[in-house]
């Protein structure tokens, strides 16, 4: 019979295999039953939950600001566990309270009328106050008293709105320097309509300044 050297170095690598094979066995099959307990665990691994795209803070926001992209980010809840009245569309809108990072952005965080859920018969109304270093010490939810003041000074102060409730702080303004620039602060508070329409009336005769309430 001839001899062939190929098939001589073939049968001693099978040799080898099959030696290391017998030899580590044990440990071959220790590794396909953790393969196959793992599969099984996969298997019956219920699928992740639906999740829903929430607009969240990306930073601590002051009450006031006006929303920007770069202020938010897109996170995703579990579904069931998703705040109501979530907002879709948050950029350019003003908010009504301060936001902590990574807190989803609701409708009764912005100005609007979503506000008014827990006045019901109130209106918002914007009411704006000279002095805006008095402003900058309210928050939202403080109860304040609106004064009409005459700008001659010849008439005492009036009291237009007593305890009402301040819903919304918009930021300062901007570009307010200059010949005929607005100066002051502007505040929305909750109040009837009777009462909203005589402080747009005092506003147009005079003044109006605020008094903090007691809580």
């Amino acid at each position: 019979m001839p001899f062939h050297p190929l098939r001589t170095r073939l049968d001693a690598v099978r040799s080898s295999v099959r030696r290391t094979v017998l030899r580590r066995r044990r440990v071959l099959s220790a590794g396909c039953a953790a393969a196959a307990v793992l599969a099984c665990l996969r298997a019956v691994e219920p699928p992740p939950p639906d999740t829903v795209p929430v607009l969240t803070a990306a930073r601590d926001l002051p009450s006031g600001a006006v929303l920007h992209g770069d202020d938010l980010v897109t996170a995703h809840l579990p579904e069931g566990s998703a705040p109501d009245g979530l907002a879709r569309d948050a950029v350019g809108r003003t908010l009504a309270a301060p936001l902590r990072r990574g807190e989803p952005v609701t409708d009764v965080r912005l100005v609007g009328r979503q506000l008014l859920e827990g006045y019901p018969g109130l209106v918002a109304v914007p009411v704006r106050v000279p002095d805006a270093g008095a402003a900058a010490l309210l928050k939202v939810g403080d109860r304040v008293d609106l004064l009409a003041t005459d700008p001659t000074g010849t008439a005492p102060a009036q009291v237009v709105a007593s305890a009402v409730q301040v819903v919304a702080i918009p930021a300062p303004d901007e570009g307010t320097s200059g010949v005929g620039a607005v100066t002051g602060r502007l505040i929305v508070v909750a109040t009837s309509e009777g009462v909203a329409h005589e402080l747009s009336a005092q506003a147009v005769r005079g003044f109006l300044s605020l008094a903090l309430s007691p809580p």
